[in-house]
C-alpha cells in the first residue's frame, strides 16, 4: 500500500510485482489486509479518502465500498474468527461491519482521540487498537464453539461457515476420564450464513443453523437444506413434539411450525411483552422483561411466567424437571402437567398462567455454563470451571479443569459424559446411570429399590457410592459398600465398629491408625484393645496412663524398657517411680545428665549413694568451670558438720532395706506402686471394697508398731521410710490383686 493510491501484489523472491492495483482514485492507501479464510480471495484497502474498499484480487474486481468514516481511515481488517470488519480512523471511532453483508454493525468511541494501529491472534477472539491517548483490547463474540451432538454420538460443529462432522465410536474401556479424544472430522459442506449456533431437533434427524439473524435447517446426515428464513431465535421442541419448532423474528414476533410450516394460520404467539429471546423443551420459553413466560407447543398459551431472568433453560427427557439458568444461581423446578390441564378445564388460569404448575425443587448458587439432564440428574459445566452433577438438591464433582469446557451429551451405551473446549477437543469423564439411579431413589428415600440395585453397579463406583450415602447420613449402608480401605477404616471409627477397625489397622501396620483404634478402644473401656493398640502404635504416654491406671507393674517395668530405648526417659523415669525403683530412677537422672537431680533424690530415698553423686557432680562443674560452685558444696558422710544427722539417715535406710530382704515380700516392687489395688468381688455396705484392704491395714498397722518407725521420727526422710515399711507390710499381709477397671 502506498501514498500514489496503488497496492501492489508482489511474490517473495522476486523484484517485479505481480500486479498493481489502482485501489483508491484521490488519496493514499494507508492499510491492507487479506481476508483470512480460502473460500474468498479477497483483500481490504483504506485510505485518506474516509473510505474502506474490499476487492477480489484475483479480477482486480471492487466488490464493496465502506463509507461512514469522518477522516481519514488508518487501518480496517478482517476479525480472524469472525464474519466482520474492524476498521478505524483519525476521527477517534471504531466500526465494526458485516463481512458478508458490508452492512455497519456497530460503531465505538473510546474518547482516546485518532485511531492509528490495530493487531489481532489467530484463533482469538480479542481485537487490540492503538490510539493517541492510549490503547484498547476488546474482546468478541462468544468463546462457547458452535457445535451439537446427537443421541448416537454423532457431533456436527462449525468452522467460520464451513460444517463438519465426526462420530463418537463405542468407547474403549482404556480410555482415561479427561484424556482428549482423537476424531477424525468429515466435511459436509458450507453454509450461506456464519453459524453463531448448531442445534439437533429432538429425533437426531435435522440440525439447525442460526446466525446473522437468519435460519437454516438442514438434514443430518447429507446437510441438505429443508427449511430456512430470518430469525433472532430458534428453539427446538421436545421429542414428543420432534417435528415443532419455534423462532424470534423480532421483538414483537414469535411464531411456531410444525413440519416446516406455520401452526394454526401464521403460526404466531400471543406473548403479551416484548420478546429477548426462545428456549425450547416440553414447553416453549420466550424470555423478556425481566422474566421468562413458558408456552404451550399445541395451544400457543401462556402456561407460567415466573420473574427471573435465565441465560439458558434445561427440559428433562421426561418433560418434568427444567432448570432455569440465570447469571450466578440456577433453579430446578417440577413441571405438572396435569395441574395445568386442570386448571384450563376449570377456567382458573391466571394472567400470569397457573401457578400450580411449577414446583420449586431446589436452587444452587452457581453460574452454569453449558448442561444437560440425565434423567434426574442434571449435569453441567459451572464458571470456575468444574464438571457437576445435581442429584435432588445436592451437587457432586466429576472434575476439574484448567479452562472452560461444554457439555456436548451423554451416550449410555458408554455410560460416560462427552464435553469438549473451544477449540473443539472433545473428552470425556465415566457416569454410571446405575449410580445415579441409586442415589436417586436414596434421596427419594425408597431404601428397598436402592439396596437391590446395588448388585448392578460397577465395583469401581461402589466408592462415590459410599460417600453419597454417608453424606445421606447412611453410614453402616456405606461401610458395607465402600471399598476403600481408608474410607471404610473412617466409618468403621465413626460407628464404633472397632473390630473392623482393627482388621484394618492390622492389614495397613501403620501408627497413627493403630493409635486411632486405641483412642476409640479406651473411650468404649476395652482396655485389652486398647494396650493392643498403644503397644504397635508405640504411644508410651497412653501405656503408660493404661498401666498406672491398673496398677500393672509388670507393665510399667517393660514400659521403662520401652521408653528408654525410644529416648523418652520421663516415662521411663515415671514408670519406675511408681513401681519404686529407686535405683532405676537415679539412673535415668543420671544418663540425662541431671546429677544435681540425682543427688537431692538420693539424698531423700537413698543416702547410700549420695556421696558418690556428689563426688559426680564437682567433677562436672569443674569441668564446666564453675570451680568455685564445685567447692562449696557439701559431702555427705565427710561434711558432717553440715549433715549431722547422716549416720541415722544410713542407719534407716538399711533397716528398710532389712526388712525387704528378711521377708517382708514385695521385691518385685509390686507392693511399693501408688495407689496399690487389692480388691476382691465384696464391697461393704460404705462402698468401700472389703477384705483385702482391710487387711492391708492392719498389717500395715502391726508393722508400724513392731518396728517402732513413727510418722513423725524426723523431717529428712523418717516420715517416708515408715510408709515404705507399712507398703512393705501391707504387700505381704495381703497379696496384691489383678486389679479390673
Amino acid at each position: 500500500a502506498c501514498l500514489d493510491r496503488t497496492v501492489k501484489i508482489w511474490s517473495l523472491g522476486s523484484s517485479t510485482p505481480n500486479f498493481t492495483l489502482e485501489a483508491h482514485e484521490t488519496k493514499g492507501v494507508n492499510h491492507v489486509d487479506y481476508y483470512p479464510q480460502s473460500d474468498k480471495p479477497y483483500l481490504l484497502t483504506t485510505s485518506d479518502d474516509r473510505t474502506v474498499k474490499i476487492w477480489d484480487y484475483t479480477t482486480k474486481a471492487l466488490i464493496a465500498t465502506l463509507e461512514g468514516h469522518t477522516s481519514n481511515v488508518s487501518f480496517a481488517c478482517y476479525h480472524p474468527e469472525l464474519p466482520v470488519i474492524i476498521s478505524g480512523s483519525e476521527d477517534g471511532t471504531i466500526k465494526i461491519w458485516h463481512a458478508n453483508t458490508y452492512r455497519l454493525e456497530q460503531s465505538l468511541s473510546y474518547g482516546l482521540e485518532r485511531a492509528w494501529c490495530v493487531s489481532y491472534q489467530r484463533g482469538k477472539q480479542g481485537i487490540a487498537m492503538g490510539f493517541d491517548d492510549g490503547a484498547v483490547v476488546v474482546k468478541m463474540g462468544r468463546e462457547e464453539p458452535a457445535v451439537s451432538m446427537d443421541g448416537s454420538g454423532k457431533i456436527i460443529y462449525a468452522r467460520h461457515s464451513e460444517i463438519q462432522t465426526s462420530i463418537i465410536k463405542t468407547a474403549d474401556k482404556s480410555i482415561k476420564d479427561g484424556q482428549p479424544i482423537s476424531l477424525p472430522s468429515k466435511d459436509l459442506g458450507s453454509t450461506e450464513i456464519y453459524p453463531q449456533t448448531l442445534l439437533h431437533s429432538p429425533n437426531g434427524r435435522f440440525v439447525a443453523v442460526c446466525g446473522d439473524g437468519e435460519y437454516i435447517i438442514y438434514t443430518a446426515l447429507a446437510l441438505r437444506n429443508q427449511a430456512f428464513g430470518s430469525a433472532l431465535d430458534f428453539a427446538w421442541a421436545s421429542k414428543e413434539n420432534d417435528k415443532d419448532y419455534a423462532i424470534r423474528e423480532s421483538q414483537y414476533s414469535v411464531k411456531i411450525y410444525r413440519n416446516f410450516k406455520p401452526k394454526a394460520g401464521d403460526g404466531s404467539v400471543n406473548v403479551g411483552f416484548t420478546a429477548e429471546g426462545l428456549s425450547g423443551g416440553a414447553l416453549l420459553g420466550v424470555k423478556g422483561q425481566g422474566g421468562i413466560g413458558f408456552f404451550d407447543w399445541e395451544s400457543g398459551q401462556l402456561v407460567r411466567r415466573i420473574e427471573v431472568e435465565p441465560r439458558n433453560v434445561y427440559w428433562s427427557e421426561s418433560g418434568e424437571l427444567v432448570c432455569l439458568a440465570c447469571e450466578d444461581t440456577f433453579y430446578v423446578l417440577r413441571y405438572s402437567r396435569e395441574q395445568y390441564v386442570a386448571a384450563l378445564q376449570a377456567g382458573t388460569v391466571e394472567e400470569d398462567g397457573v401457578e400450580e404448575a411449577f414446583e420449586v425443587v431446589c436452587d444452587i448458587n452457581e453460574s452454569v455454563r453449558t448442561g444437560q439432564w440425565i434423567g434426574d440428574c442434571f449435569v453441567y459445566t459451572n464458571a470456575p470451571n468444574r464438571l457437576n452433577y445435581l442429584v435432588g438438591d445436592q451437587t457432586y464433582t466429576i472434575s476439574h479443569f484448567d479452562q472452560p469446557y461444554y457439555v456436548l451429551g451423554y451416550l449410555t451405551r458408554d455410560q460416560r459424559i462427552y464435553v469438549c473446549d473451544k477449540d473443539l477437543t472433545v473428552t470425556s469423564f465415566a457416569l454410571s446411570v446405575s449410580v445415579i439411579e441409586y442415589q436417586t431413589l436414596v434421596l427419594r428415600g425408597d431404601m428397598d429399590a436402592a439396596q437391590g440395585m446395588l448388585d448392578d453397579i460397577p465395583p469401581e463406583q461402589k466408592g462415590k457410592i459410599a460417600r453419597f450415602l454417608e453424606g445421606q447420613g447412611y453410614k453402616d449402608l456405606a461401610l458395607q459398600v465402600a471399598t476403600d480401605p481408608e474410607h471404610r477404616f473412617e466409618l468403621a471409627l465413626g460407628l464404633g465398629e472397632l473390630q473392623i477397625a482393627l482388621a484394618l489397622a492390622r492389614d495397613a501396620d501403620v501408627e497413627h491408625k493403630w493409635k486411632i483404634v486405641g483412642d476409640a478402644a479406651l473411650a468404649a473401656w476395652d482396655l485389652a484393645l486398647a494396650e493392643e493398640c498403644f503397644t504397635h502404635s508405640h504411644d508410651l504416654g497412653s501405656l503408660l496412663l493404661l498401666y498406672s491406671s491398673a496398677s500393672d507393674a509388670t507393665g510399667l517395668r517393660s514400659l521403662a524398657d520401652q521408653a528408654k530405648v525410644a529416648g523418652q526417659w520421663n516415662v521411663a523415669f515415671t514408670c519406675l517411680w511408681l513401681v519404686r525403683d529407686i535405683p532405676g530412677c537415679l539412673d535415668v537422672l543420671v544418663r540425662t545428665n541431671r546429677t544435681a537431680e540425682a543427688v537431692l533424690f538420693a539424698q531423700t530415698y537413698a543416702p547410700s549413694r549420695c556421696q558418690g553423686l556428689v563426688e559426680v557432680w564437682k567433677a562436672g562443674l569443674e569441668k564446666e568451670g564453675k570451680g568455685k560452685v564445685a567447692r562449696s558444696l557439701g559431702t555427705p558422710g565427710v561434711d558432717g558438720e553440715m549433715f549431722p544427722e547422716w549416720e541415722e539417715y544410713l542407719r534407716l535406710e538399711k533397716e528398710v532395706e532389712g526388712r525387704k530382704d528378711g521377708g517382708g515380700g514385695g521385691g518385685d516392687g509390686a507392693a511399693d506402686l501408688i495407689d496399690v489395688g487389692t480388691m476382691e468381688d465384696g464391697k461393704g455396705e460404705d462402698g468401700v471394697l472389703d477384705g483385702e484392704v482391710k487387711k492391708g491395714d492392719q498389717a500395715a498397722e502391726g508393722v508400724s508398731a513392731k518396728d517402732g518407725v513413727k510418722a513423725d521420727k524426723g523431717e529428712d526422710g523418717a516420715e517416708e521410710d515408715g510408709e515404705d515399711g507399712d507398703a512393705e507390710a501391707e504387700a505381704e499381709a495381703a497379696p496384691q490383686a489383678k486389679t479390673e477397671v
